[in-house]
């Protein structure tokens, strides 16, 4: 017993339960192939139904979802919104054997949009169970495994699929037994005692609370006493446990209030610095961009190389782009660059490399070309967006950090609604998959613009401060030189 304790205490168990977690539930071998599977004879839907009424609701629920989930996953003390992304997934995975209808498949993207937004909690539940000098390596870890069980899903489908070992039904099966011991880890995931907001001193703080409380009210006692001599022991216990229910109420609404009030202080605060609003607002334009292309690719590969007429590679292109996207986002660490005057210049230009590849892989009809400018794509999205969250997390706090960077991906979200709902929507334009990724790559040439331009205006600002600095030193210089003689 005193055994099993020790283990649970350790930072290890509840880190590798989460990234036996996490790898388990992102080896997803049919998700590169999941057009052919929607629109082949298994589901019988058409392009226009995949594109704009089902892969829509993604956008909409993710949306929807993701604040009360954020808020929650803190309440909760992160282990069970952890477990319900565990159920969503299992949820979604069998929908999409089972079923078959477009409000089904609604159904399934509904429930995927919960399974996103809940991972929140997958990347802030660690922090609550290891010691600050673990953070870096626990981190590393959790994040690490969760690409490679992308790359592992990506690589598994693209075997099954090339050699014929499992039909999509099979490989379906096969995830939703990966899914179910997810499950059971992320059950077996040790109970965190605090959090980062609402659960941050509230322990603390009831005991100092109980004890001002018995000081002040310690003349009153005789009172209660005399009076409570008069009463049942069960009037008495009844009594007690609604003064114990009063007063977790109250502290709760207290605590809720005191949350929301700290939280509107550090988001003023975050933004107030124009360097890290900089950074904030490329985050969430590209961010936006980039869910929108990874979103709907598969029916641009569709479009350009029918998969009844060709041995699609689906699987190795997103394994490919996944481990050079890895390397790239590694290599950035080795870099010794000023990003506080080169970073914006950068922003524009490598985003403007994004575009080119966009375009590219737009009017292609080469399916390699498409295939390879994808991989091009995805890579310096990686790039940017690593040195992103480093000059964004540089001088923030723990609690900061998950703040700012959930609102940045919640204007991400917003903006990829509004595209979604004008754009993709049959209720909107209902465009075609050429039509978008025209507009994905205006959008991304709009924001090199944009940032380039003001990536240019700091440079030269920035060398102007330094001239006006060197002749200001110069003078002083000259004065000096005088006043000796």
């Amino acid at each position: 017993m005193d055994k099993m304790k020790r283990l649970r205490s350790d930072w290890r168990y509840p880190t590798t339960l989460l990234c036996i977690y996490g790898f388990l539930s992102t080896v997803k071998p049919l998700e590169p192939f999941l057009i052919p599977f929607l629109t082949g004879q298994d589901k019988n839907l058409t392009t226009e139904q995949v594109n704009n009424q089902i892969f829509p609701v993604w956008t909409y629920s993710y949306l929807s979802v993701l604040v009360p989930v954020f808020l929650l996953t803190d309440w909760l003390r992160y282990k069970p919104v952890v477990v319900l992304q565990g159920v969503a997934l299992f949820i979604t995975t069998a929908l999409l054997r089972w079923t078959e209808s477009v409000p089904a498949m609604q159904a399934m993207q509904f429930c995927y949009g919960v399974v996103t937004a809940s991972e929140v909690a997958y990347f802030s539940y660690i922090y609550s169970v290891v010691d600050l000098e673990r953070y870096r390596k626990a981190t590393s870890y959790s994040r690490s495994v969760q690409l490679l069980g992308y790359t592992a899903g990506s690589v598994l489908g693209q075997l099954l699929v090339s050699f014929d070992l499992m039909s999509y039904d099979d490989i379906l099966v096969l995830t939703l037994v990966l899914t179910a011991v997810a499950l059971v880890a992320s059950c077996l995931l040790p109970m965190p005692q605090s959090s980062m907001f609402f659960h941050r001193k509230r322990f603390g703080q009831r005991a100092s609370k109980e004890g001002g409380k018995r000081r002040r009210d310690g003349s009153k006692d005789e009172a209660r006493d005399s009076k409570r001599s008069h009463t049942s022991p069960g009037d008495r216990g009844d009594e007690e446990v609604q003064g114990v229910e009063e007063s977790e109420e109250s502290e709760e609404k207290e605590s809720c209030s005191q949350v929301v009030v700290q939280l509107w202080r550090d988001f003023r605060r975050c933004y107030s610095s124009r360097q890290l609003l900089y950074w904030s607002v490329w985050w969430a334009m590209a961010t936006c961009g980039y869910n929108q292309t990874v979103n709907y690719v598969q029916v641009l590969w569709e479009h350009v190389q029918p998969s009844q007429n060709f041995s699609i590679y689906n699987g190795g292109v997103e394994a490919t782009s996944n481990l050079l996207s890895a390397a790239t986002a590694y290599g950035i660490g080795f870099t010794d660059v000023r990003w506080e005057q080169w970073g914006e210049l950068c922003l524009g230009g490598f985003s403007g490399l994004g575009a080119a590849s966009l375009f590219l892989m737009t009017f292609t009809e080469n399916i390699w070309v498409c295939y390879s400018t994808y991989a091009i794509f995805k890579c310096l999205y990686m790039l940017l967006i690593t040195i992103a969250m480093y000059q964004i997390a540089a001088d923030l706090s723990m609690e900061r950090y998950a703040l700012v960077f959930g609102a940045n991906n919640l204007g991400a979200l917003l903006l990829q609604t509004i595209i979604t709902s004008v754009v993709v929507d049959s209720r909107g334009l209902g465009l075609a998959i050429v039509p978008q990724f025209i507009i994905y790559a205006s959008y991304f040439a709009a924001i090199s613009v944009v940032f380039s331009v003001r990536g240019l205006f700091s440079i030269y600002r920035a060398q102007r401060i330094k001239q006006e600095q060197l002749s200001v030193d110069g003078k002083q210089s000259e004065i000096c030189e005088e006043h000796k003689f």
